[in-house]
């Protein structure tokens, strides 16, 4: 069950690194261009927010003991985008939503998840999210020696 919650954890960070940083991405490129004060625009500080959250996340993914697939769906899918952008540039540059009927934050992610992928960053945050899915310990459960004779149901004499 715990490798099922990773799963559905890991689609959720995948989707959060994707939208939420290509979003926050592209506010703080945009304010950093037009020497915008944060304290003036809050949507620089939302943009700060979002990041911090999302350092927050990856963080907690990368050094607890939750299942190693919240750590290895995220990283598969940033390292395998970072190949196909090595590749082909055009191919990946088509799978991000952009055009006329999308809303405009949106399409403001898309800018940014562009932006990030081609500085390389989706790479780095790939291969950093992927060490805990090759360590062994991540897959195993913790065992205590008295919670294991607890959860068996023997009976110590005590």
């Amino acid at each position: 069950m715990r490798h099922f919650f990773g799963l559905l954890l890991g689609f959720v960070v995948a989707g959060a690194v994707l939208l939420g940083g290509g979003w926050a991405a592209q506010v703080a490129a945009r304010a950093a261009a037009q020497e915008l004060d944060p304290v003036q625009d809050t949507r620089i500080l939302i943009a700060i927010g979002v990041m911090a959250v999302l350092g927050l996340l990856i963080g907690l993914i990368l050094v607890t003991r939750v299942s190693p697939l919240a750590a290895f769906v995220p990283s598969i899918v940033l390292l395998a985008w970072t190949l196909v952008y090595v590749l082909d540039v055009s191919r990946a540059a088509s799978l991000v939503p952009t055009g006329a009927a999308v809303q405009q934050d949106l399409a403001e992610a898309s800018r940014g998840m562009l932006t990030l992928l081609s500085t390389g960053v989706y790479g780095m945050l790939g291969i950093a999210l992927f060490l805990p899915v090759i360590m062994p310990s991540r897959w195993a459960r913790r065992w205590d020696g008295e919670d294991d004779e607890e959860d068996a149901g023997w009976d110590t004499g005590d």
